[in-house]
């Protein structure tokens, strides 16, 4: 079951085949047993429908990115545990979708979910929400660590793009395993390379980034 979930995740990317920039991979022709969950793909979002840029459900980031992700893949499966990618490259014209919503202030169907203690209006003032994002630039990943057992996600202790307080790093009402869940993605992301936003428990960056200073908009197919 489990290889044959990732053939069709490789089947669907090469059904879309398109030609990267220079520097640019698809991350599951390195990494064939990464799993990828593009939330941005689906209507399972805090926008709750498809986000622009995203035509299909492929994994794009920069090379080197990708080979420090296949580093951590290949010391955690030791584990019999590995990584669940949320988002990686995102096109700007994604972000220009989130902002397009966060002006729309009627428009808050899944604020249960993922914003239930921010009132919309101040997603930007508290920083959810921005212009630019360092996704853009193809070296940032979301992601989480999953058991390869059983294929379910360890439990962090808050849901992946929560907009709130429990979604911080530091954050201490949770469960002593939620912390121990969250400490052990720190440290095998920080010593390979990656800094951590410290207002997302899920969000890293690869400190030698390929293009620090280039925001790209080619859409993912």
């Amino acid at each position: 079951m489990k290889f044959n979930l990732f053939l069709f995740t490789l089947f669907i990317c090469y059904l879309g085949f398109a030609q990267l920039p220079k520097g640019f991979v698809y991350a599951n022709d390195i990494i064939p047993d990464l799993v990828v969950d593009l939330r941005y793909y689906s209507s399972n979002n805090f926008v709750g429908k498809p986000i622009d840029g995203y035509n299909n459900k492929c994994l794009i980031l920069t090379k080197n990115t990708t080979s420090a992700l296949k580093v951590i893949q290949d010391e955690l499966r030791k584990k019999n545990l590995g990584l669940k990618v949320y988002d990686g490259y995102r096109p700007q014209r994604a972000v220009n979708h989130f902002i397009s919503w966060a002006r729309d202030l009627n428009d808050t169907i899944n604020k249960s979910r993922f914003y239930p203690d921010v009132d919309k209006k101040n997603l930007f003032k508290e920083e959810y929400i921005a212009s630019r994002s360092g996704h853009t630039k193809g070296s940032t990943v979301d992601l989480t660590i999953m058991n390869l057992d059983t294929m379910e996600d360890l439990d962090m202790g808050s849901n992946y793009d929560f907009f709130g307080m429990q979604s911080w790093v530091d954050y201490e009402d949770i469960t002593n395993e939620q912390k121990a869940n969250r400490q052990l993605l720190q440290d095998v992301m920080l010593k390979n390379g990656f800094r951590n936003y410290p207002k997302e428990w899920w969000h890293f960056t690869l400190r030698s980034e390929l293009f620090p200073d280039t925001f790209f908009d080619f859409p993912i197919e």
